[in-house]
């Protein structure tokens, strides 16, 4: 199982009013953890926009944990948690700069074309994708 990890610096526009990361962010930094994945993986999302397709978030779920402060650097972890060649559900670990869990989550993901939002079998437009996701999921 392949996982990829990204250092994120929290930024004092990221916490709330109590001094902790806002809970919206977390998202942003599994995305960017997503895009790290991908990129270690030979891809970019660019290219396979380019050719017309989307890959819109069809579910998610977080927990948190421990908080995050401003000047802290968080650790996102992400690996291909499930990978049926239609859709894809990443996980991810983002612990505290002590390794503690400060949350836990998953995003589902299905590739559809940009006109219609039908799904496609990223197997057949993407066969490169499929072979690294295959080899890297869990």
């Amino acid at each position: 199982m392949k996982i990829a990890e990204k250092q994120i610096e929290v930024r004092y526009a990221e916490t709330d009013q109590m001094g902790v990361v806002y809970h919206a962010n977390y998202l942003v930094w599994m995305e960017i953890g997503r895009t790290e994945l991908i990129k270690q993986l030979g891809f970019h999302y660019a290219d396979m926009e380019k050719e017309g397709i989307l890959s819109p978030v069809t579910d998610l779920q977080i927990s948190y944990k421990k908080p995050l402060r401003y000047g802290e650097v968080a650790t996102v972890k992400t690996w291909i948690d499930t990978y049926d060649g239609i859709r894809v559900t990443y996980g991810y670990e983002i612990l505290t700069p002590d390794g503690e869990l400060a949350a836990v989550g998953k995003s589902q993901h299905v590739c559809v074309k940009r006109e219609s939002f039908r799904p496609i079998l990223i197997r057949k437009y993407f066969p490169d994708w499929h072979e690294a996701y295959e080899r890297a999921k869990k």
